[in-house]
């Protein structure tokens, strides 16, 4: 069982498909089960998680389950013997995995990857390894913008300034380089320095909040 942790749009999320994308064809069953905690808060929440993952290892769409507790049997009747690949991205409570994913439910082999912004849970889990996500460097920040404002890996040469103070802003949030990027996407000059006069009079604080 792998943690994968840091603040919220820092790309772990990216991380996790990527490992995932790579690694999942070497075993018997795979899931990635996507926005955890959000899903949880959802009438049936935790049992739509259930059933997600059941599915997707057992290949089928025909997974019903009545109850939280009848889908923990389940997951552990069905799934104790084979080899799976399991993503648990954005988790938040140590309620979710006890419903939907332990490490002592699957085969030999398995592999667990949890994605999260709380360090205490993952300590109170006691898995094998963390991995901390960092924000990115300045370049590669100049890049990802780049890549989502100008469908290039460089800043047209007269938004190179703006470019700089707004990646600047970011601290080098992905999610946030991202939604901002494509948000200025073929935008004039003037909408330009209009969101960055809007960008200067919030702090930088909460931009990272």
């Amino acid at each position: 069982m792998v943690g994968i942790l840091g603040m919220g749009g820092i790309g772990k999320t990216t991380i996790a498909k990527a490992i995932y994308n790579q690694f999942f064809h070497g075993f018997e069953g795979k899931s990635f089960l996507a926005n955890v905690r959000e899903t949880s808060k959802e009438p049936r929440g935790q049992v739509h998680l259930q059933e997600q993952l059941l599915s997707d290892v057992l290949k089928t769409s025909e997974i019903k389950i009545s109850s939280v507790h009848r889908g923990i049997n389940m997951i552990k009747e069905r799934l104790c013997n084979k080899a799976i690949f399991v993503i648990l991205d954005d988790v938040d409570q140590m309620e979710q995995l006890n419903a939907i994913c332990r490490r002592d439910w699957f085969g030999l082999g398995s592999r667990i990857i949890i994605t999260t912004r709380d360090e205490h849970l993952l300590k109170e889990l006691e898995v094998d390894s963390v991995y901390r996500v960092t924000a990115m460097n300045d370049i590669d920040s100049l890049e990802l913008f780049s890549w989502n404002a100008f469908r290039n890996s460089y800043p047209f040469e007269d938004y190179t300034n703006l470019s700089r103070s707004i990646v600047a802003y970011y601290g080098g949030l992905q999610l946030a380089l991202q939604v901002f990027g494509s948000f200025l996407f073929s935008r004039s000059m003037l909408e330009w320095k209009s969101a960055l006069d809007k960008l200067k009079s919030i702090p930088h604080e909460q931009i990272q909040n």
